[in-house]
């Protein structure tokens, strides 16, 4: 028996490197059975189920991963300071689904599934004394970090929210490295990173996963990390974590899988279903709500989708139930002592925003609104990335589906009175001249469809 620990703050088939444009077909309770069976084998090839301590399990892509770890047999720590709930009260935004206390989330699950998860509250940015007291004591096999402020937008919003982005999550990941190393505990670290560390610009060919060849002066030939192009002070911090694992690996051969993450969508997963005190989060704001979320939110009550610039922006995607299988995976597959970081693409797919905004809009009636960017960013980019060490792994990725979205809907539906339409625009602007252009923006002018 092993042991994770979860810490936070706030397609293809396994040949294809990823998929974009057709979607497969595939609906929640399909993958849920899928999942089961991946599972079953893994138990049939004697895979060790694990302690794992998870930071940030309390959050939008936390939780969901600490039901699932439960879920699969790991023995799960959760721990989580809780500062993204402290930011709802500081933006007047609530999440739109009602989420329960820790303590209630937990007392749930073991009331519908008989299997206990630990929560300790504890700020891995400013409590290493305890981080490294929790860490002696339940002797990890995993440490799941996502114990991250996580919205670009909200650390663009003022200098503030800027210095807090870059004092909670670089200190977090740092105290982390030094914490494993101090409690003298050979835990995998399994972070969760962004594919933003490439930036969004056009790469001119397939953003590799990780490292990249080079030659350099002379024809000397290398395998080097991709080089960074941070678009936000959040991406500048996923930046500087990958520099960190890179030189903790080098100086005291900890063991770290860094995670490049494309954006999540999705609400529920086959856990949190279980019961309406284990919902997970649902942001719908301009500063936490992620794209696709916000639109099919958007769609679901009628107002007109935010696209921001021309829609040409490339991004990948990935369900927030496949969040959670990658991290079992990457847990299942950790690199061996002197192994250098390894490092995930975790993404299903990629799509121009306004081609997800059309599927949206096709599906719901709504109108699309090309809003003036409130982002530093190429108004166009294409987004060519390699996925294939998680396929080769056995992950058959969820793709956009409209019978997906269903569930997403289905979640506005029944909590839109929850909303505040006047939190819908964009609040954040990178810097003076994208404020002045977003001007004109009203927030009160937003009517939602009763």
């Amino acid at each position: 028996m092993k042991f994770f620990i979860i810490l936070a703050t706030l397609t293809a088939a396994p040949t294809a490197a990823f998929t974009t444009g057709s979607a497969r077909t595939s609906s929640l309770p399909n993958f849920q059975l899928n999942a089961e069976a991946v599972a079953a084998d893994g138990i049939a090839n004697g895979t060790d189920k694990k302690k794992v301590i998870i930071l940030g399990g309390d959050g939008f892509c936390g939780w969901p991963t600490s039901l699932y770890l439960s879920d699969q047999g790991h023995d799960v720590v959760m721990v989580d300071n809780l500062s993204r709930r402290n930011i709802d009260t500081e933006l007047g935004c609530d999440s739109l689904t009602p989420i329960q206390s820790p303590d209630v989330r937990v007392k749930a699950w073991k009331e519908v599934t008989g299997k206990d998860i630990k929560f300790v509250n504890i700020d891995v940015a400013k409590e290493y004394d305890l981080l490294v007291q929790l860490i002696k004591e339940e002797k990890p096999d995993s440490i799941v970090h996502f114990a991250e402020q996580r919205a670009a937008p909200y650390s663009m919003k003022t200098s503030k929210t800027k210095r807090y982005t870059v004092d909670n999550n670089v200190s977090g990941s740092n105290n982390l490295c030094c914490a494993v190393i101090d409690a003298e505990i050979d835990a995998h670290i399994v972070h969760l990173g962004t594919m933003g560390v490439y930036g969004y610009g056009t790469s001119g060919g397939e953003i590799p996963e990780g490292y990249i060849d080079v030659t350099l002066p002379g024809g000397r030939e290398a395998n080097i990390l991709h080089p960074a192009y941070p678009g936000s002070v959040y991406h500048a911090t996923k930046c500087l974590d990958a520099l960190l694992f890179q030189f903790y690996q080098k100086n005291d051969q900890l063991r770290v899988t860094d995670l490049h993450q494309g954006i999540v969508w999705g609400t529920n997963t086959p856990q949190t279903i279980k019961d309406e005190r284990l919902v997970n989060r649902f942001d719908y704001d301009g500063d936490y709500g992620t794209v696709l979320n916000r639109f099919l939110m958007q769609g679901a009550m009628g107002v007109p989708l935010t696209v921001y610039g021309t829609g040409g922006q490339t991004r990948g995607f990935i369900h927030i139930t496949d969040t959670a299988r990658c991290i079992e995976i990457a847990i299942n597959n950790p690199p061996k002592t002197g192994e250098r970081v390894e490092i995930f693409n975790q993404i299903a797919e990629t799509r121009r925003v306004r081609d997800v905004a059309k599927l949206v809009a096709d599906q719901t009636n709504v109108e699309v609104n090309l809003l003036p960017n409130p982002r530093q960013e190429a108004a166009e980019n294409e987004l060519d990335v390699s996925n294939a060490k998680f396929c080769s792994l056995g992950l058959d990725p969820i793709t956009l589906d409209a019978a997906l979205f269903d569930e997403v809907t289905e979640v506005v539906e029944k909590y839109k009175h929850r909303c505040d339409p006047t939190k819908i625009l964009p609040a954040s602007f990178w810097n003076k001249k994208r404020a002045e252009e977003c001007a004109s923006l009203d927030p009160s002018s937003v009517k939602i469809k009763v």
